[in-house]
């Protein structure tokens, strides 16, 4: 009876998992929202949604390691925030400059290299992630950094107490 009665419980969970909508956790991004700084000379750009996609995953593959959620956890000093990319120099809170960056990495201030210990075009020998990315994977990952404060708003950046 025990067996016969764990059966019908078994095909009753299955026919219910069948029947449940699956839920759909894309966000759908307006064109205001895709709009993002492309140089310091006040230029803006309208990322694609198939940019959006292709930034994100390429920033999960490549810098989520350490820039989870926005932070940096090698230095919680300085994050991906927009008050943190704005107050650094040279500023890096738009395309051209994320892209530099990427290319050859500096301290905060933009005094010295740092290429030796973060990833970038420059240390590919280094950090393997690098040797694949193209001008167009940079600049789409650049769109990824500069959309979340759009997206995610404080969370963004915010460190431990979100992640």
């Amino acid at each position: 009876m025990l067996r016969k009665y764990l059966k019908h419980i078994t095909v009753s969970i299955f026919c219910l998992t069948l029947t449940v909508p699956t839920v759909t956790f894309a966000i759908e991004l307006d064109e205001a929202a895709r709009t993002i700084p492309l140089d310091g000379n006040g230029k803006t750009i309208v990322l694609t949604p198939e940019q959006v996609k292709r930034g994100k995953r390429l920033f999960n593959s490549s810098c989520s390691t350490c820039h989870t959620g926005g932070i940096t956890k090698t230095n919680p000093n300085v994050g991906l925030d927009s008050e943190a990319l704005s107050n650094a120099t040279p500023v890096r809170d738009n395309i051209v400059s994320l892209v530099d960056y990427m290319k050859n990495p500096t301290t905060y201030d933009g005094l010295e290299s740092i290429a030796e210990i973060h990833p970038s075009i420059i240390s590919a020998d280094i950090f393997p992630k690098m040797r694949s990315l193209t001008d167009d994977d940079m600049y789409a990952i650049a769109g990824h950094i500069l959309l979340q404060p759009k997206v995610l708003a404080e969370k963004w950046g915010g460190g431990k107490i979100y992640y």
